[in-house]
């Protein structure tokens, strides 16, 4: 049994505890840390979990084997460093770090510190997207020609002007920390490695606050293309179709958090021109949240890595940064050559500031 600490106990923080807690045998929380513990401590009262109000304090209890990071995105990188240093395994939620070099700091610190580093990327964890990947190997779907997904919704409106998630360095092209990065992964997980991306981002609902309308189409590196939208002043939903030589596959709804099913529509090979009907498929009931903390749970019991170098992870925020300077260039980008940094204010700060951004208290709640 891994026993962790949860970093953040907003509502994201206490769906990851209620997944797991006094349900599996591979891993539980004993602590958690937040700034203000008064908030949150009936909750944590109801499920044995320690309070602290400072994250040192968790990194410091001999008890704890591994954190799980449910904070503001900026703080990620910093955290999971200092989680390393103290000789804590790591689970980060989505978006891994901001930026590809902070991305790289961090899965070297896990390295030397012989710890394992695992990104919430919990779609991975649907029987339906490892499906559509078993239907790409095997040959089912033939060759792939194309993915497209949105993943949208009313975010954009659930939070005050002053709430963190309103903040442009905080959610850079809008809802793509929030949404968009889903799309990403599944991507990956699907297509492998993107070569180029030309994006669009920009504020059209509300006048304050971060982009609600994005979209930018990929090439990937083994040819196929790929378009993804998230938009989040409009109402909930998601969807992802994934197009073959062969046949096409597609999941959404509104929900996302449940078990998908899928629609599978494959060419008649004797008849061509006959438009077949798509067929359903349902999977059996999976809470993905639980599936992707028992994994890291598994790989921290057999010590081996998760996010390494070279890995989709790190990939995943390259991606990212090319979709903020191709939105910022109106450019298309080649992922990984930008030829420009992208500023925001986090990562504007000037060097002289180094000593007091790592002296800082995190700002861990995360609503």
């Amino acid at each position: 049994m891994i026993n962790a600490a949860i970093i953040g106990l907003g509502r994201w923080g206490q769906n990851l505890v209620n997944s797991v807690q006094g349900k599996s045998d591979l891993i539980r929380f004993i602590a958690g840390a937040v700034r203000t513990p008064a908030k949150v401590q009936d909750y944590a009262d109801s499920n044995g979990i320690q309070l602290y109000d400072d994250y040192r304090k968790a990194l410091a209890d001999p008890a704890v084997d591994a954190v799980v990071l449910a904070t503001p995105h900026s703080v990620h990188a910093e955290l999971i460093v200092a989680a390393a240093r103290a000789g804590k395994h790591v689970f980060t939620e989505k978006p891994f770090t901001m930026t590809t070099e902070s991305a790289k700091e961090a899965v070297r610190a896990c390295t030397k510190h012989k710890v394992t580093l695992a990104v919430g990327y919990n779609w991975r964890f649907q029987p339906a997207l490892q499906e559509i990947r078993r239907m790409l190997d095997d040959g089912r779907l033939g060759r792939l020609l194309h993915i497209e997904g949105n993943f949208c919704g009313p975010s954009v409106y659930w939070y005050p002007k002053d709430h963190w998630r309103q903040k442009k360095d905080e959610g850079p092209a809008g809802g793509m920390t929030g949404r968009g990065v889903h799309i990403v992964d599944a991507m990956l997980y699907l297509a492998g490695h993107v070569d180029t991306v030309y994006a669009q981002s920009f504020r059209r609902a509300l006048d304050y606050g971060i982009d609600d309308t994005t979209s930018m189409l990929f090439r990937f590196k083994g040819g196929a293309s790929g378009y993804l939208g998230t938009f989040i002043a409009t109402a909930e939903t998601w969807r992802m179709q994934v197009f073959g030589s062969n046949g096409w596959v597609e999941v959404g709804d509104v929900e996302h958090l449940s078990t998908w099913t899928m629609r599978v529509c494959l060419l008649n090979p004797d008849n061509l021109r006959e438009r077949r009907r798509p067929q359903v498929m349902s999977f059996p009931d999976t809470r993905t949240e639980r599936a992707e903390l028992e994994h890291f749970a598994r790989a921290v019991a057999c010590k081996q890595p998760l996010a390494i170098a070279g890995g989709d992870e790190i990939h995943g925020v390259t991606v990212f940064e090319s979709v903020l300077e191709s939105a910022r260039s109106g450019d298309p980008v080649k992922v990984g050559k930008r030829t420009a940094p992208v500023k925001t204010r986090a990562a504007a700060r000037k060097p002289a500031a180094k000593k007091q951004v790592a002296a800082r208290k995190p700002n861990t709640r995360r609503r």
